[in-house]
């Protein structure tokens, strides 16, 4: 099998085992917040909801994103994987912005002399296990997601950690509500409030490289890094019209150089072609480059 087909592969089964534990904790808190009367649970199992539509999108376009390049696609199907990342980090957004102008309604409504409903020990049960679950899932998926070098796959695990950080919202409001009386159920919006606001952060965090790149960016450290590498080549001068940009994972870069008119084509194919596998050692085999040679004047 390719490592390619492998990378592909592992995605899978990472994307596999977080639907899993998603299904099974959106059901759960579902479950919990209607029984146990817990309108903070309910919103917490939507959540749960979100990451299980996440993960058939990571499904879905990392499959598409690990073709090769064809006819249709010359430098391949990166930017797939990029633009589901997009996809997650603006449902991230969603859930967040849903989150807080909930949470500030129940707090106005707190205010205004509305008694909030107060919830079970049954709720309290599901919002421990998910936040126990989520942060497992969370260390699994991303440590998974750095070693593919999936921008999706650890776009997916910051989903998974968000909604550990929201059940630790909805455990300190039914806590709160438990065990303080019904004048402290107020804590269930506040809690839920600040970590609307940690959710949209990291949605945003998500979504500006990859807009950056779909808006073909150049990426500033990979200009100087071939600069360096040029250098490397006696023979090789005056690096111009260096321009890099992103293709999902990978690299595109385009570069002119001037080299000693007197020599061969044979001598400067062949120079040419050591700095290309130079570029490509340092950025990875998939990088796609370009070089075009002229003649030193």
């Amino acid at each position: 099998m390719s490592g390619e087909a492998n990378n592909t592969k592992q995605v899978y089964r990472v994307t596999l085992w977080g639907s899993v534990v998603n299904f099974l904790l959106l059901a759960l808190k579902f479950v919990a917040g209607f029984v146990g009367n817990s309108a903070a649970m309910i919103a917490d199992a939507v959540h749960s909801l979100s990451d299980f539509i996440t993960d058939l999108i990571v499904i879905a376009f990392v499959r598409i994103s690990g073709k090769p390049e064809d006819s249709d696609h010359n430098y391949g199907h990166g930017k797939y994987e990029t633009l589901a990342t997009i996809i997650i980090g603006i449902i991230l957004f969603g859930v967040g912005v849903g989150i807080l102008v909930n949470a500030v309604e129940s707090i106005v409504a707190f205010a205004r002399g509305k008694a909030l409903a107060a919830p079970s020990w049954l709720a309290l049960a599901a919002a421990v296990i998910s936040i126990i679950s989520k942060e497992l899932l969370y260390q699994y998926t991303v440590r998974k997601g750095k070693q593919l070098n999936s921008k999706a796959v650890i776009a997916n695990a910051w989903h998974h950690r968000s909604d550990a950080f929201s059940s630790i919202g909805t455990l300190v409001g039914i806590g709160g509500a438990i065990l303080l009386g019904e004048n402290w159920r107020v804590l269930d919006p506040i809690a839920a409030l600040v970590v609307s606001a940690f959710i949209v952060k990291v949605a945003i965090d998500l979504i500006k490289p990859c807009v950056e790149e779909l808006l073909e960016r150049s990426v500033e450290h990979v200009n100087e890094q071939v600069l360096k590498i040029v250098k490397q080549f006696p023979d090789m001068s005056s690096p111009h019209h260096l321009r890099s940009r992103r293709i999902g994972n990978n690299i595109a870069i385009e570069l002119h150089i001037r080299m000693d008119g007197n020599i061969t084509l044979e001598q400067a194919h062949r120079q040419t072609t050591e700095l290309e596998r130079a570029i490509k050692r340092h950025f990875g085999d998939k990088t796609h480059v370009g070089i075009h040679t002229e003649p030193i004047k």
